[in-house]
């Protein structure tokens, strides 16, 4: 506010931006200006500064990126559709991804903005939202210590859980398999606890760089196991008259579906963080935009051949509908049980982030001993839980509702509006106007999400009800 004015502050203004003029002080949201090329031009590159030892390269990003979103919950696309309706769910799909690429491509771009004013050359989605925070309007500085730990708080315990959960997934799918062959009853918690010192192992890797192949392997994995499953969809097809074109009633389940099988915030600024060349992350042609491409195609085909083919028999995970006396379905079960151990390094990965960074500064006699202690701690406990609840899945699902329709969806558009509060927010204010559509999504998928999260509880633990297989194919 300029000095010359000889009236108190009163409340309004400690929240709107003012122009200060003449000691008239006019309140409107400025247009945007483009403050990029000014930023670029100071004395400060973050991306050069930025010193990374063993830096990814795009197609190494772009492999990452790809598990991270084609998770376990594509196998639930075909119910999506079948929530949706046929030709509504192609549509229902597009919308989704780009709303869940949006956000993502606004976190980045905020960080990208911010490195500038914060004089820094990498920040985690937390330090993003701190750094928004502290640069905002005065009302909005208080917040950023809650912003920060709220994130961190959020992001450990979905992907922790999820950690867990994978292991079940591994488990269960190795056990079906076995049960199928040998005639036997495996032991459920004996069978997950056997996975320990894998997955240990797999933690060790010791950064991006290195778990590149990994994530490649996993790709395969899954890509084979989906090759399978889209040869017993395209057997028999009926006609597309016969199933649903649009089904509004149950629209809120697909969305609920669609939105936590594709989010992937987490693992965007770690991967963004280890790039080589981190402004190839964005653009039309970015790695973000061609990863989410690819995936949205895949989530596309397989819920649209998948509702086609079984109509209203589609089970909550398209592997129950395949033949379990078949050979090429049980090396389904097997391939995606390969691809989500192989993914479980890069899940794991956003948790040894936020707890290493928490305690680095405290480690420095022999910080590599102890990070690989933490690994291993880490990943005990993980298996630990998956041990103690192997119905785990439906409670991560309420988890994952809750964390990532704020995580992914709110927070990214209140980052936005913070960092672009001096600067406007373009014509006609369309980014207020464009986020408050997203934060209206956001807070339809915490609701829908947690609803259907509760009710699968409520059946895993109804009386007459016995524990679904399709409980563990749920979590992306």
């Amino acid at each position: 506010m300029d000095n010359t004015s000889k009236h108190a502050p009163q409340e309004m203004e400690q929240f709107l931006p003012g122009d200060g003029l003449g000691g008239n002080t006019k309140y409107k949201i400025q247009p945007r200006k483009d403050t990029e090329q000014a930023l670029n031009q100071s004395d400060y590159d973050p991306f050069a500064e930025r010193q990374n030892e063993h830096p990814t390269t795009d197609s190494e990003t772009l492999t990452h990126l790809l598990k991270a979103s084609l998770g376990t919950g594509i196998l639930s696309m075909p119910i999506a559709f079948m929530y949706s309706g046929i030709i509504m769910g192609i549509f229902a799909t597009i919308l989704t991804a780009l709303i869940c690429t949006h956000c993502s491509y606004v976190l980045v771009k905020c960080g990208h903005k911010l490195y500038y004013k914060a004089r820094r050359s990498k920040m985690s989605f937390a330090e993003i939202a701190e750094v928004a925070f502290l640069n905002g309007p005065k009302w909005c500085r208080g917040f950023a210590p809650v912003a920060k730990f709220s994130i961190l708080f959020g992001l450990f315990l979905t992907y922790f859980g999820t950690c867990s959960v994978y292991t079940v997934i591994v488990a269960k799918n190795f056990e079906q398999v076995i049960n199928h062959w040998t005639g036997t009853e495996m032991n459920s918690r004996l069978l997950i606890a056997s996975f320990l010192i894998p997955l240990i192992l797999l933690s060790w890797i010791p950064n991006l760089k290195y778990l590149a192949p990994v994530s490649m392997v996993a790709n395969v994995f899954m890509g084979l196991g989906l090759g399978i499953t889209f040869y017993y969809l395209v057997q028999d097809l009926p006609s597309i008259e016969t199933r649903s074109y649009v089904s509004w009633s149950t629209m809120p389940a697909f969305f609920s579906i669609s939105i936590f099988a594709m989010e992937a915030i987490g693992v965007v600024m770690p991967l963004e963080n280890n790039m080589e060349n981190p402004r190839h992350f964005l653009g039309i042609c970015g790695v973000l935009s061609q990863g989410m491409s690819g995936v949205t195609l895949i989530y596309m085909f397989l819920g649209f051949l998948g509702y086609l083919r079984y109509g209203d028999a589609t089970g909550e995970s398209i592997t129950l509908n395949l033949p379990v006396h078949e050979w090429p379905a049980q090396a389904v079960k097997v391939l995606i049980a390969l691809a989500v151990y192989c993914t479980f390094g890069l899940q794991f990965y956003v948790c040894l982030e936020i707890v290493w960074d928490s305690i680095k500064d405290k480690c420095t006699k022999r910080p590599i001993m102890v990070n690989y202690v933490l690994r291993t701690v880490l990943v005990t406990a993980a298996v630990g839980l998956a041990v103690a609840v192997p119905t785990i899945a439906p409670f991560m699902g309420l988890i994952g509702a809750f964390c990532f329709s704020i995580l992914g969806l709110i927070f990214p558009v209140f980052i936005e509006i913070v960092t672009h509060w001096d600067t406007g927010f373009g014509p006609f204010n369309w980014i207020i106007w464009k986020n408050i559509v997203i934060c209206i999504c956001g807070v339809a998928a915490l609701i829908f999400g947690s609803n259907s999260a509760i009710q699968d509880i409520l059946k895993l633990y109804a009386p007459a009800a016995s524990v679904p297989e399709e409980v563990v194919a749920g979590i992306s």
